[in-house]
């Protein structure tokens, strides 16, 4: 009952915010086991879980992953602060490593769902950080004016005061300017998005 009700489960039934953003990638929200079911006969073989490992989603995931054959990784992120270098560092072994084709998720799919997938996109695909950015934006759900949008300014500081010296993202990420700390201290959500991602939305 907790997942059901206190997760939103009943109103990701008959709405999974379903994207392929590569040619072995999809990005959802949090998946119920018919909608993995679903997903394994579409060629899934690796779930990667950005939430973490606890609570009444991850039990019922990680029963359906083993009932189902289908390889579960756990990649927290949150959506109110930035990786640190270290998980840049695990983001890019991991897509380097899984079994292909995969499926990614958060709760809502918008959020920590679009920062790996501007990730998978940038690591895995090679495209560039303007362009993989754009998997952070409304048509997944994403609230780029509440706390949410610290994500974007992340990306939006690398473009204005990093990219035009030539230094790439993930080498930016790995050296002693990068201090996520002090993007996150520069960043002002709006009353409004914060309302809705803090209050209406509660995302996570």
């Amino acid at each position: 009952m907790h997942f059901l009700w206190a997760d939103h489960a009943y109103l990701r039934v008959g709405f999974t915010n379903a994207h392929w953003i590569g040619p072995d990638m999809v990005r959802t929200n949090q998946p119920w086991p018919f909608q993995l079911a679903h997903w394994k006969k579409k060629g899934i073989r690796t779930v990667i879980n950005l939430r973490g490992g606890k609570g009444s989603f991850y039990y019922l995931e990680k029963y359906a992953c083993e009932k189902l054959g289908l390889i579960l990784e756990d990649f927290g992120l949150t959506s109110r602060s930035l990786p640190t270098a270290q998980e840049f560092r695990d983001a890019k072994a991991l897509f380097e490593r899984i079994q292909y084709p995969a499926l990614l998720h958060c709760k809502s799919g918008a959020d920590r769902a679009g920062m790996m997938s501007v990730l998978y996109c940038h690591f895995h695909l090679g495209q560039p950080i303007e362009v993989a950015a754009q998997q952070l934006s409304m048509k997944y759900l994403h609230m780029k004016a509440g706390m949410t949008g610290v994500l974007d300014h992340l990306f939006e500081v690398y473009l204005r005061d990093v990219a035009p010296k030539g230094v790439p993202f993930y080498d930016w990420t790995q050296s002693e300017d990068y201090d996520p700390a002090a993007i996150k201290a520069n960043f002002t959500a709006s009353w409004w998005g914060t309302l809705m991602t803090e209050k209406l939305l509660r995302r996570e």
